[in-house]
């Protein structure tokens, strides 16, 4: 069983990584407000079962979630659909709205799973040269990604996702949902065993029905 842990303040699901001007979750089962659509970013078949995490690139329970994530989804080729939802909590990591930006505008190039995992790389640097630097490793335009960064657009979207990710039961980073529902594991970290225990189970529910 792969096992890591995170600092306690970053654990998944402890609502002190709740930004202070964030509204309250609403009342009610923690289902997603807003299904998986063509808008997300996603890998895999578009009818596998979903599996939706709403992240923050500066969190280090995130960072020790990526790969545990990664070796589950490796060991279900071809049967899950990986959605990423930005959850940047600006009051605890500053940096974070800037990675998720950069990761908005490596994708208007073709490059958002590219940046993703750079971002997460052991010792990733979120400063806004080494952003930078990551571009031009990934052989972006420098120029139009610049611009992108800066794009109300992109920052309007991670605004509207995170909103919908609050009022889906989203209250600290990571949070997960396996195909609309908000994955319950044991708080503390992310266990590669658990996760992909309730995937299968997901997976057998479609089959029988």
């Amino acid at each position: 069983m792969a096992d890591v842990t995170p600092p306690l303040d970053c654990a998944r699901g402890v609502p002190c990584d709740r930004d202070r001007g964030d509204p309250e979750p609403a009342e009610g089962p923690p289902r997603l407000k807003r299904p998986v659509s063509d808008d997300d970013w996603s890998r895999g078949p578009a009818g596998a079962v979903s599996l939706v995490e709403y992240l923050d690139y500066q969190c280090p329970a995130c960072q020790a979630a990526h790969p545990v994530v990664e070796r589950v989804l490796a060991s279900l080729p071809d049967r899950v659909r990986f959605v990423v939802r930005h959850f940047p909590i600006v009051s605890a990591h500053p940096q974070a709205q800037r990675a998720a930006l950069a990761a908005e505008a490596a994708g208007r190039q073709g490059k958002f799973w590219e940046m993703h995992q750079r971002l997460f790389a052991p010792r990733g640097a979120l400063q806004e040269d080494q952003l930078l630097s990551y571009a031009g490793e990934l052989g972006l335009d420098l120029a139009r990604f610049g611009a992108d960064m800066a794009d109300e657009g992109l920052a309007a979207k991670i605004r509207r996702e995170k909103v919908l990710g609050v009022r889906s039961g989203v209250n600290g980073t990571p949070t997960f949902y396996i195909a609309e529902a908000r994955y319950e594991g044991e708080t503390g970290p992310l266990r590669e065993e658990e996760l992909k225990a309730a995937i299968l189970a997901e997976l057998d529910r479609n089959q029988r029905h």
